[in-house]
């Protein structure tokens, strides 16, 4: 496999992960009441969508073609939260663990590809850019979770 293929491989892992994030998100939206929590979800989910787009354009650059679509384990994901949300006695703190644990996931991604020492100053810095977003949305995830417990 050439670099620009294996390069492309790895940011269509992350693409796959952020379109996965970004319906996570607008799912939450829809199991939660706090209107509050709905406009910090869609921030959340409008993020991972940029994201999305500037992965696509890296993966477009390099020739290759980007995935379209989020992951089968995705959206079991998304659906074991709504049910779990359906019969949780605090359901907005239900929906944050589950964000966070989902966050710290995308996050060991991030950190996992950003240990390879052959990537263009582009793409790393690009990746720098997406896990700090990232961990300041876990971070204020954990924050949100304090509040609504």
């Amino acid at each position: 496999m050439n670099f620009s293929k294996d390069i492309s491989n790895k940011l269509n892992e992350l693409l796959i992960k952020n379109y996965d994030a970004e319906k996570g998100y607008l799912n939450a939206v829809d199991n939660i009441e706090s209107d509050r929590l709905k406009m910090f979800f869609k921030r959340r989910a409008s993020e991972r969508s940029e994201f999305a787009k500037e992965l696509r354009t890296e993966i477009l650059q390099y020739g290759e073609i980007p995935e379209d679509s989020g992951s089968f384990k995705g959206t079991m994901h998304r659906n074991w939260t709504s049910l779990k949300a359906t019969f949780s006695s605090n359901n907005e703190e239900t929906v944050l663990e589950e964000a966070i644990k989902g966050e710290k996931a995308s996050l060991e991604e991030y950190n996992e590809l950003l240990k390879e020492r052959n990537l263009p100053p582009t793409i790393d810095a690009l990746l720098l850019k997406h896990k700090n977003a990232i961990q300041a949305a876990i971070n204020t995830e954990k924050v949100q979770e304090e509040l609504v417990s």
